[in-house]
């Protein structure tokens, strides 16, 4: 679930809802007027209880109920009671807390329901909306084995602070499947830091912490020479990944403590840190370690990041008391919900014991005729060809290819064809060089050959991955019934044998069908499903790959939506893994796509910028049947630049490109526009005669289009 609170003078405006109805076009909200004097004194109450606790017993049951008793008020002062009664009556343990940033000296965690704090009841991160530019981060990819750097005592005077990396150490050591680990202590200077943080995708801190209300980006780590402050981290941010997740377990006043430690996590997070826990008063040591080790106990087993902080409150609460208020010192910036390693099934004991004690010598023979059988199955399967030089052949057919030399890919091919025919590979990419040059028939003869082969050697993954190639060329000349029969082969084929790659493919595929005919709510919710699979194997880069293309066509779907802001945040990230990925072709629609945007937004000379890299691209690899469409694009820029014979000139390539690989839709777009063209100059015979060109081609595929153009020719007549 999301609690969004935004802030307009004295009045709160907030909605809970759940994750999946974000992307909805109307969400009710509830507010409420709030004296935020009165909220004020409540926090400084109890960041006053916060900085007392730790002491005498008795007094600490003191300390407990003023805590639940101002958290009480928080609570009925800040909510409307329509999401109060939501979050009572919630199902989830995840919450994501996104608020506006004047509110974060809230400590929302401990807002009380008479029952439970909120951060007991959930699993709860903040999201922080700020008026600041931020720029795009760099984040993390993360792999199989993750890297994590255990910074402890830098200054030599906290013995604590190292005995808690060395806990946390030991802990992890016994995990070396998982993750690596370096451990840094004593006399740590800035130096080290700097060169070495982005290494990581873990890194946990645990020493002194300074923080400057009146100077902010002189806040930060102590080290043994200096401060490693936030003005390091955001320089730092610009230009490398930090690490996924921060945890910094440092001791500092309490003075103003959440905006100061606000300051900290902000640098972090602004510079490309996902995930970022710190403390809002002094620590005390043995709860600091006891925290840190139940916290990181949990990670390893499997559970999210917030249920692992939650679960390590409790457990603290369990050892020390509630009432010694320990608990109630981390905050957790960032998505709650995120999984950092995977929970292992272990074999059941009865069953290895079982298969221990087999016969060693039956087991001996089973395993050689297993190695044979699968030796046999991998010559047959994958090594379809008795010529090596057809291997060396298809690696240079893949250069030529990204290099857009499509008539030699096609002879180098072709004789692969005829020497090996069985050598499957070299069909998709036949079949995707035709269709690039606008050559239909021969595109779905090569897929066709690609799917009849693969069922022929009862390849199932390689005959989804021809479903897909075919659907994706029916779909791209607007015969949607037969691509969507593929696409639903595709998927049958994929779930069958659990192969998650062609699955998200079948996704996001399906997804731009359903935005071809404005379904942008079901296309978002199978691009999601997409997304999910791929960013969880994203380790391989084939789930990269298609990581990239599900946040493009998500950026896409925003911006047919019109909501520019998301859009260019999920083509950014495409382009990110794109350039990482060092792929250059698919960087041509990101650049229209962008351009695009920019248009909309009258921003003419970064829209043309940018259409001119992408047309650039595409020419270099000679794909027709992009070129068609960007010149379709160029006219209609040149159109809103009030350049009409500039736009008409381009208008003419668009058609003339179209006709001369027969695609349908992209001729049709043009007519469209350049009827609308001369229209514009008064030529109602010209732009009648274009709108009815275009009217015939729309009446024959089920798409919005033919709509638009009858409303047009009407207000001709």
């Amino acid at each position: 679930m999301v609690l969004e609170i935004l802030k307009q003078g004295e009045t709160l405006k907030m909605s809970v809802f759940e994750q999946m109805e974000l992307a909805l076009t109307i969400r009710h909200y509830s507010q409420c007027r709030v004296a935020f004097t009165e909220i004020e004194d409540l926090c400084r109450e109890i960041i006053s209880i916060l900085n007392k606790g730790g002491q005498r017993a008795g007094y600490q049951e003191d300390l407990s109920k003023g805590l639940i008793k101002a958290g009480q008020l928080l609570w009925e002062h800040l909510l409307t009671w329509a999401v109060k009664d939501k979050l009572k009556a919630a199902k989830t343990q995840d919450l994501i807390l996104s608020i506006d940033e004047e509110l974060i000296d809230i400590p929302w965690e401990l807002l009380h329901d008479g029952t439970n704090f909120l951060c007991l009841t959930f699993n709860l991160g903040r999201i922080i909306r700020t008026k600041e530019q931020v720029a795009h981060p760099q984040y993390r990819s993360l792999s199989s084995v993750l890297k994590m750097l255990i910074l402890a005592n830098p200054t030599n005077d906290l013995r604590a602070a190292y005995l808690e990396g060395v806990n946390i150490k030991n802990q992890f050591d016994r995990k070396r499947n998982l993750v690596r680990i370096d451990f840094k202590s004593s006399y740590i200077d800035k130096l080290y830091v700097k060169r070495n943080l982005c290494d990581y995708d873990i890194v946990h801190f645990a020493g002194h912490a300074e923080f400057e209300p009146d100077n902010p980006n002189n806040s930060g780590w102590v080290l043994s020479d200096a401060r490693f402050t936030t003005q390091d981290i955001l320089a730092m941010g610009s230009a490398v990944s930090l690490p996924m997740l921060i945890f910094s377990n440092a001791c500092h006043s309490a003075i103003n403590a959440a905006k100061s430690n606000y300051s900290l996590a902000s640098a972090f997070l602004f510079s490309g840190v996902r995930h970022y826990i710190g403390a809002i008063q002094k620590i005390e040591d043995p709860a600091g370690l006891t925290f840190s080790r139940e916290f990181y106990a949990r990670l390893l087993s499997g559970k999210s990041i917030g249920e692992s902080l939650r679960l390590a409150r409790l457990s603290l609460m369990q050892e020390c008391g509630i009432s010694a208020l320990h608990w109630a010192n981390y905050l957790l910036y960032g998505d709650p919900n995120f999984v950092l390693f995977r929970a292992v099934i272990k074999e059941r004991p009865e069953r290895i014991k079982k298969a221990i004690s087999l016969d060693k010598k039956r087991i001996t023979r089973f395993s050689l005729a297993a190695a044979i059988v699968s030796i046999c199955i991998y010559l047959y399967m994958w090594l379809p060809t008795r010529n090596p030089d057809t291997y060396v052949s298809f690696l240079r057919l893949q250069r030529l290819f990204q290099k857009g030399d499509n008539q030699q890919v096609i002879t180098l091919a072709d004789n692969i064809v005829k020497k090996d025919p069985l050598f499957l590979a070299v069909y998709p990419l036949l079949g995707d060089t035709y269709q690039r040059i606008g050559d239909r028939e021969n595109a779905l003869k090569y897929y066709f050959d690609y799917a009849l082969l693969s069922e022929k050697r009862r390849d199932k993954k390689n005959l989804t991955s021809a479903y897909i190639g075919l659907g994706w060329i029916y779909h791209l000349y607007a015969e949607y019934a037969k691509a969507f029969d593929f696409y639903n082969k595709a998927m049958t084929l994929s779930r069958e044998n659990k192969d998650r790659l062609n699955e998200a493919i079948v996704l996001r595929k399906i997804a731009v069908w359903h935005m071809d005919k404005a379904e942008y709510d079901k296309a978002l919710e199978l691009l999601t499903k997409s997304s999910g699979i791929n960013h969880e194997r994203q380790a391989k880069f084939e789930h990269r790959y298609n990581l990239a293309c599900d946040y493009f066509n998500m950026g896409l779907l925003f911006t047919n939506k019109e909501d520019l802001v998301t859009a260019k945040e999920f083509y950014n990230k495409s382009l990110k893994l794109f350039e990482r990925l060092r792929l250059k072709r698919e960087l041509s629609d990101y650049y229209f796509n962008l351009g695009e945007i920019y248009r909309f937004e009258k921003q003419y000379q970064r829209a043309l910028d940018c259409y001119s890299k992408g047309l650039k691209i595409d020419k270099a690899l000679n794909n027709l049947f992009s070129i068609a469409s960007d010149y379709d694009m160029l006219g209609e820029l040149y159109v809103e630049m009030d350049n009409l014979a500039e736009a008409e000139k381009y208008f003419e390539q668009a058609k003339a490109a179209a006709e001369q690989i027969n695609a349908p839709l992209e001729f049709a777009s043009a007519q469209f526009n350049l009827g609308l063209l001369y229209k514009q100059k008064g030529y109602k015979n010209k732009a009648r005669e274009c709108f009815r060109q275009a009217q015939e081609i729309y009446s024959r595929i089920d798409t919005p289009d033919y709509q638009n153009v009858k409303q047009e020719l009407l207000t001709l007549d």
